[in-house]
């Protein structure tokens, strides 16, 4: 008897735990309500989760945790990068300061005559004739890191057409790091007359996918079509803003129609990697309704005529093929 209920208590201890599995999975408001105020709550859970639901799940949870690690991370090279930049024009101040003050200090003591500022002077516009240009582009870089200041370490950014990290910053250099992990230089008085693109510090950012159907696809069908997209574009409002858009551009050589679906991510494009994903459920999805509506493309008819046509003497055709004589 004893094991019998022995048995049913664990039985029902199982049930309970495996009715509680699908609460313990997910992080409500009531749970955060118990360490914080209401409002902060609220705030919290539109930190963590970016949609109107309810709930939290562990992976939302995770990628929060991943990308705020990355902030820092990217926030920490930054501050130790401008760190590193004041404290070398901190000591071309210093030196710039100590002369002046040695030569005041001189002049005070009338250790040096007017006579040797003047000759001290030429020697100076002659270094400013040797080394003006460089002097030139260290003010330009100095404006563009300091004044300007595009971009951070870690930011994406997109330059001559070009998509690549951030990598480093000095005072006359910026390093970039490609795709293929391929490390770039450019120097800061350049990167001031080019237009820069920072994908990090930019809004949600728009996206669109192209294709073309036959011409004779009826209206039913596109009509169809649109919903289903529509329907799950809206299913999924943690990926995607709403007011997705299923519109028809053109008619192309009259034979194809061109579609796009317009959408708007709830990410700007700094991780890539997210955006190629939920670009990818985007095609995925439509491929499934294409097929299920049996819309496809279809070539137009071309007629071929051959006439005269002289035998095949070319011994370049490979072993495998075989001619008529």
């Amino acid at each position: 008897m004893a094991g019998e209920q022995l048995v049913v208590t664990k039985t029902k201890q199982g049930q309970m735990e495996g009715g509680d599995d699908e609460r313990e999975l997910h992080i409500y408001l009531v749970d955060l309500m118990r360490f914080m105020r209401e409002d902060e709550a609220v705030k919290t859970m539109s930190l963590l989760n970016g949609t109107q639901d309810d709930r939290v799940s562990k992976r939302i949870l995770k990628d929060w945790v991943v990308n705020t690690f990355r902030e820092r991370r990217a926030l920490s090279l930054t501050l130790n990068d401008t760190k590193t930049a004041v404290n070398k024009l901190h000591q071309i101040a210093n030196v710039i300061v100590a002369i002046i003050i040695i030569a005041i200090w001189l002049l005070i003591l009338n250790i040096a005559t007017t006579h040797f500022f003047v000759f001290l002077s030429s020697q100076i516009l002659l270094l400013v004739f040797v080394f003006g240009n460089t002097f030139k582009t260290t003010f330009e870089a100095m404006i563009f890191l300091f004044s300007m200041h595009p971009f951070d370490v870690g930011d994406r950014c997109e330059v001559n057409g070009v998509q690549m990290v951030v990598e480093e910053m000095n005072i006359l250099t910026t390093i970039f790091l490609r795709a293929d992990n391929q490390k770039i230089t450019y120097p800061n008085s350049v990167l001031a007359t080019l237009p820069i693109g920072n994908f990090y510090r930019s809004p949600d950012m728009g996206d669109n996918v192209d294709f073309c159907v036959h011409v004779a696809t009826p209206l039913e069908k596109l009509a169809v079509m649109r919903e289903k997209i529509m329907a799950f574009m809206e299913s999924k409002k943690e990926h995607w803003h709403p007011g997705a858009q299923v519109v028809l551009k053109d008619v192309d050589d009259m034979n194809k129609l061109q579609i796009s679906i317009w959408m708007r991510h709830r990410i700007n494009f700094q991780d890539m990697g997210m955006k190629f994903t939920r670009r990818e459920l985007v095609i995925l999805e439509l491929i499934r309704v294409l097929r299920e509506l049996d819309i496809e493309y279809r070539m137009l008819p071309v007629d071929v005529n051959f006439r005269n046509l002289p035998p095949v003497t070319s011994k370049r055709l490979p072993s495998t093929w075989t001619t008529c004589n």
